[in-house]
């Protein structure tokens, strides 16, 4: 019985480990936020515990993959383990790192407008428990008085500068603002993690 116990704990371990492995580089977006007006300054880096050596970031627009700073086929300029946007037009699409080996981090969306409202939200993921700030933001500067919508419902009575979420599970979903001066901005999708387990506990003997 002791002995199909400790295989037992082991086999998790080694579950939790290659979980670890795929998610050991993420990809940051600076600042974290999904949506951006045309001519933003934007920085994508590869990070994780084991350096962001061979990692480079990748993105997809619909029309095929393309690789940070790969000459004219490529998009911004690659700086160590960062992609910077700084003297032309970032462009909507899907931003991932890709290792030399065919590794994959998690995806990240971003969203360039040339409306008059952006909605300010996240890129990463955010974890349960933790408070997100939404706010409309316009393209003339500062922010605007908006209703907030989440899956297509309504958030709250009335127009606001911002809203405050302790977040959830049940909060992650499809949310955009709109405004009786500027319209709406584009929709993003939140998304939402549990929070970081302890595997310590894998390591220590079984007494």
């Amino acid at each position: 019985m002791r002995t199909s116990s400790v295989a037992l704990l082991l086999g998790v371990c080694v579950l939790l480990l290659s979980a670890l492995t795929v998610c050991a580089v993420s990809l940051s977006v600076s600042p974290n936020l999904q949506q951006f007006f045309t001519a933003a300054s934007v920085s994508l880096t590869c990070e994780g515990q084991l350096g962001s050596d061979g990692w480079t970031v990748k993105r997809d627009t619909g029309s095929g993959t393309e690789s940070c700073g790969a000459g004219g086929r490529g998009f911004g300029r690659f700086n160590g383990s960062s992609c910077l946007f700084d003297e032309f037009e970032p462009i909507s699409g899907v931003y991932w790192c890709k290792g030399e080996a065919g590794e994959k981090s998690e995806e990240v969306n971003i969203t360039v407008s040339d409306k008059h409202v952006i909605l300010e939200i996240p890129a990463l993921p955010v974890r349960t428990g933790s408070d997100v700030t939404l706010r409309c933001k316009k393209k003339t500067g500062g922010t605007a008085a908006a209703y907030f919508y989440f899956n297509g419902r309504l958030v709250g009575p009335k127009s606001e500068k911002n809203i405050t979420i302790n977040v959830q599970q049940s909060d992650e979903g499809l949310y955009w603002c709109s405004t009786d001066e500027f319209g709406s901005s584009p929709q993003s999708f939140l998304r939402v993690r549990g929070q970081i387990t302890d595997i310590t506990s894998c390591l220590k003997p079984i007494c």
